[in-house]
């Protein structure tokens, strides 16, 4: 496995997010050109609005791939005896959007972004999906700039734990499987999703309804389909385990 130490123009330690620090201490890493971490941070709802300039989604793409290199990487290094299988559904964990937005949101990307006006004040910068795609795009934008290491020395620095509780507990944020699990031990037919859309199709936002024995026991949206029904499934799965929690009191 590749050393993980620091490297030059890696900052040493993380900050607390914090819109008083500068992005680059937040990240731990320095830019030599400040350029791609504009274009990391420049959504298209803001580049409409500003013709020439670029969006963040070629970056993102860029990053999707080198996130999912460097976490495949990380498993197959550390757990040598884990099959394929299980390698496999423990990445998923790791690189979900979920997951994603998750460390976006740790690290205050919000505060960064360059949203257009009418993304903005619709509150944007808290978005689970836009805050993931900016993860990846941030990601990308490392990697073009610094190469393989800086970008590998990101990624671990922000999921090392991650990495390991996946790893020791594959599957652990795939809710759908669980409650399926907990609907059939309840002797259940498997939930029953429901999908509705809004928004123009560059923008599309999915909303699932989750029922189970005839009764909504969650709901979620998200930016595909997929993202809509796990956050379904989660909030059933919460609701549930809250359940649970009064009933022992």
């Amino acid at each position: 496995m590749p050393s993980t130490t620091s490297l030059p123009r890696l900052v040493e330690t993380l900050a607390s997010p914090a819109t008083t620090v500068p992005l680059e201490e937040r990240i731990g890493y320095r830019f030599v050109d400040p350029r791609l971490l504009e274009t990391a941070l420049s959504h298209r709802s803001w580049c409409s609005e500003h013709p020439g300039e670029a969006s963040n989604e070629r970056l993102e793409f860029l990053g999707d791939a080198v996130l999912g290199l460097v976490v495949t990487d990380a498993l197959y290094a550390r757990f040598p005896d884990e099959p394929e299988g299980q390698l496999a559904k423990s990445r998923a964990t790791v690189v979900s959007a979920v997951t994603l937005a998750e460390i976006g949101a740790a690290l205050a990307l919000g505060d960064d972004l360059r949203l257009g006006k009418g993304e903005a004040a619709s509150g944007g910068s808290a978005k689970s999906s836009i805050l993931a795609d900016a993860v990846e795009a941030l990601i990308g934008a490392v990697y073009v700039d610094g190469g393989i290491e800086p970008a590998r020395a990101f990624v671990l620095g922000q999921l090392d734990d991650r990495i390991s509780d996946a790893a020791s507990r594959p599957g652990e944020r795939d809710y759908k499987t669980r409650l399926q699990e907990l609907a059939a031990a309840d002797g259940h037919r498997p939930p029953d999703y429901q999908i509705s859309e809004s928004g123009p199709d560059h923008l599309k936002r999915f909303e699932a309804i989750v029922r189970i024995g005839g009764d909504i026991r969650g709901t979620g949206d998200g930016s595909s389909k997929k993202e809509a029904e796990q956050r379904a499934a989660r909030a059933a799965w919460d609701a549930r385990s809250a359940e649970d929690g009064a009933s022992d009191v």
